[in-house]
């Protein structure tokens, strides 16, 4: 009686040992996934800060202009569009300069004009370049002025780093995955006999794997859900202590953390639990007990 209380007792640990050390693992894994995302959102914020200058013509009227400005505002790679007047353009640059082009001039020198800010897909020289003609066919329409060298290098960068996190997303995750192998082997040696006694009597191999996976999915579920509360909760303390993080993180960006740290928990753990078994099924006894 005693000895069976002491079995459960130690097989209850092991379960609880398994549940801390994989939800460890994944926190590292979901702050990955969490982070990947945080930097891909900073790129199309940067991207999308770019303006697009469209100078107009003097000689269109307001109607004109009122009615080009809503027929660009449909346009697919328009993200904000904000019409600037003559007398708007003039009064920004006083304020900038601190002086008044019209008193020596005689009139206002500046252009109506729209600034458009693309969205962060189409803010590339190859897209602007179609873009600069598709704008340009318009009558109303005097030039397109961007930082062309400014975008060039911000895309540039943008990939080095963007690269550098994709790589590093993927030795974590490699890391990870042995971390939660190794996990699982552990749990999985202290009944190597038990397998190994199944298969004597004649159990097919499905059989004896089935009890093992079960208990892998409830410790990988159990798991993931420890390791989203406390990514979530981070989050939140983040968030609370610097609200202008609510600007950068969305409920979308945590629903796919947590998702890929759910998926991640089961799928790992049933996969190591699978092969650990299986490795355990093809050992003689005598390699059992050289263990």
């Amino acid at each position: 009686m005693k000895k069976g209380k002491r079995k459960r007792s130690l097989s209850g640990m092991q379960i609880f040992t398994s549940c801390i050390s994989t939800a460890l693992v994944l926190v590292l894994f979901g702050l990955v996934v969490f982070f990947v995302q945080v930097a891909h959102r900073l790129s199309d914020s940067v991207k999308e800060d770019l303006v697009v200058s469209v100078l107009l013509s003097d000689e269109a009227g307001q109607d004109a202009i009122q009615t080009y400005t809503r027929e660009m505002q449909q346009k697919t790679y328009i993200k904000q569009l904000d019409y600037i007047s003559k007398e708007q353009a003039l009064k920004e640059h006083i304020e900038e300069m601190g002086t008044d082009p019209e008193e020596f001039l005689g009139s206002n020198p500046f252009s109506p004009s729209l600034e458009v800010h693309l969205k962060a897909d189409y803010a590339n020289s190859d897209s602007l370049s179609w873009i600069t003609r598709d704008i340009k066919s318009q009558p109303i329409v005097l030039n397109v002025v961007y930082q062309k060298d400014l975008i060039d290098s911000l895309n540039q960068n943008l990939q080095k780093v963007s690269l550098v996190l994709l790589i590093l997303a993927a030795l974590l995750t490699f890391v990870s995955f042995g971390l939660i192998n190794s996990t699982v082997k552990m749990s999985l040696y202290a009944n190597r006999f038990l397998i190994h006694t199944m298969k004597l009597v004649g159990a097919r191999w499905s059989f004896i794997r089935r009890p093992f996976l079960a208990r892998s999915f409830w410790i990988g579920l159990v798991s993931a859900i420890l390791a989203n509360g406390v990514l979530i909760a981070g989050i939140h303390l983040f968030v609370h202590y610097d609200p202008v993080l609510e600007n950068i993180i969305t409920l979308h960006m945590v629903a796919i953390m947590g998702g890929a740290v759910l998926l991640a928990g089961i799928l790992l753990t049933l996969t190591c639990s699978y092969f650990s078994v299986n490795k355990f099924l093809k050992m003689k006894a005598g390699e059992l007990h050289e263990m």
